[in-house]
């Protein structure tokens, strides 16, 4: 299998943990896309029934709606049964770094609540420790970007500020606010650092989801592979 082939066959594995009348957190990315289809197909031929969806972007909200996904809101649920979401990378004790899709803050948010979080990733995210190949995504209040750049120099961290592609300037969150990316030569403890980050002033979130992915399901060349914490 290619890449999306794996994308498609862990998005389809991950309708077999869907039930009638559940809520499920909807995750932001090319993986998690197919799955929102999937499941707006499912719905639409009668096949789940009074099954919600809480998108974690305006990405995912916009495709649910597309797909006949019913849409509700965080604060019109009691909870959220099981949330779906990729990974940009994935380390052997299952931590996580996301937020190359800049959702990263309503992702967290969702994928805490949720009395289960999937994780759908192809082989290629799997890493033996996290910030091997990518950035760890932050997202900055706009005034503050530079200063907390510059603070993450005492993390031994170099970061960016991320620019847009179709437009001028830097990246914009569904929140209104700045992303840095930080490369960070080594990360021992991902729950410390995911901490540590969090309390710099000006940061709103971080990319590091340690401790919280219940089951990763990788898409392989030979088939899909399933971990569990």
């Amino acid at each position: 299998m290619n890449v999306e082939e794996m994308k498609k066959a862990v998005a389809k594995e991950a309708l077999k943990f869907i039930e009638d009348e559940m809520v499920i957190g909807l995750g932001t990315g090319s993986t998690t896309a197919y799955f929102i289809r999937y499941l707006g197909k499912l719905i639409m031929d009668g096949e789940l029934e009074e099954v919600y969806g809480i998108p974690t972007s305006h990405q995912a909200r916009l495709l649910a709606i597309e797909s006949g996904v019913p849409v509700v809101s965080l604060d019109e649920v009691d909870a959220i049964d099981i949330a779906v979401d990729g990974a940009d990378e994935v380390d052997p004790h299952l931590n996580l770094i996301k937020g190359r899709g800049g959702a990263l803050t309503m992702e967290k948010i969702i994928e805490y609540r949720a009395g289960t979080f999937l994780v759908l990733v192809d082989e290629s995210k799997l890493v033996k420790s996290l910030s091997q190949r990518m950035p760890v995504p932050i997202e900055v209040m706009p005034p503050a970007w530079k200063a907390i750049a510059e603070e993450l120099e005492v993390f031994n961290a170099e970061a960016e500020l991320r620019m847009a592609e179709k437009k001028d300037g830097p990246v914009i969150t569904d929140n209104g606010n700045f992303i840095l990316d930080a490369k960070f030569h080594k990360i021992e403890d991902p729950l410390d650092l995911e901490i540590e980050l969090n309390t710099i002033p000006g940061v709103v979130e971080n990319g590091i989801f340690a401790d919280i992915a219940d089951i990763v399901l990788v898409g392989t060349k030979e088939g899909i592979k399933r971990l569990e914490r």
